[in-house]
């Protein structure tokens, strides 16, 4: 069964929600794995322009938001979903990870939207969390979102030790523009990611290069192609020896 993944930061819509729909809409994603979400509201009309279902932060009324979603297209729905707060974090930049079970007849997977601080110690520590978490979620496992990491971070490298770095398994580590997708005008760092656990192959990962992209967000999205229920992905070249 074949699953196409779409990870942004869409800066809060602020740069226009038709625009971030004009880069979203052709690549028919199943799965989006949002950061910097905006307002609910905001949110909500994005999905529903995309006839897409979204599994956003809950209500919070004496605490920050962390504006992380996940977007699901029938036939997949969302089964359940909550978000893990990371502890620690700055306090008026809360960080952490929305994390959905996603379900369709005869099969069940989990979708983990992040976004990770400017700070490298936060960044590693909060690495080492998700990593814990979200190994002991029961099925397989997609994670997305922006790390503010180049793949030489300690973050990122955690991460890469314990799941598949699509990217760099579907193309090597000198694909295409080597996955850059900051800033958007003019990208010169892979700093948005996504990585997956084995039962997916990797079959293809890109970054678009359309016009529209460049005034969407700062950021470029991630596409990846992926197929379920299967083995380990053909390559190695994404992860490092366990542990790191």
């Amino acid at each position: 069964m074949q699953l196409r993944v779409l990870v942004y930061n869409v800066r809060g819509f602020r740069d226009g929600l038709d625009r971030v729909l004009g880069v979203v809409e052709p690549e028919e994603p199943d799965v989006v794995l949002l950061s910097e979400t905006g307002a609910r509201r905001t949110l909500g009309r994005f999905a529903e322009a995309l006839g897409m279902a979204a599994a956003g932060d809950p209500l919070s009324p004496f605490r920050r938001r962390v504006k992380n979603a996940v977007l699901i297209r029938p036939p997949w729905r969302v089964i359940s979903h909550r978000l893990h707060r990371f502890p620690r974090s700055e306090r008026f930049y809360p960080r952490g990870a929305l994390i959905a079970q996603l379900g369709r007849t005869g099969e069940r997977i989990w979708a983990t939207s992040v976004h990770l601080g400017l700070h490298p110690r936060e960044r590693r520590r909060h690495a080492e969390e998700l990593a814990d978490v979200v190994r002991g979620l029961p099925g397989p496992v997609v994670i997305g979102g922006d790390l503010n990491e180049t793949p030489e971070g300690r973050a990122v490298r955690h991460l890469a030790a314990r799941f598949w770095d699509v990217w760099a398994t579907a193309s090597g580590p000198e694909g295409e523009a080597a996955g850059h997708t900051f800033p958007a005008a003019d990208p010169s760092a892979r700093i948005d990611y996504l990585f997956v656990s084995d039962g997916f192959q990797v079959e293809r990962a890109f970054v678009p290069h359309a016009a529209p992209v460049r005034a969407a967000s700062d950021h470029r999205p991630l596409v990846a192609e992926l197929r379920l229920g299967v083995g380990e992905p053909p390559s190695l070249s994404g992860r490092n020896a366990w542990p790191l």
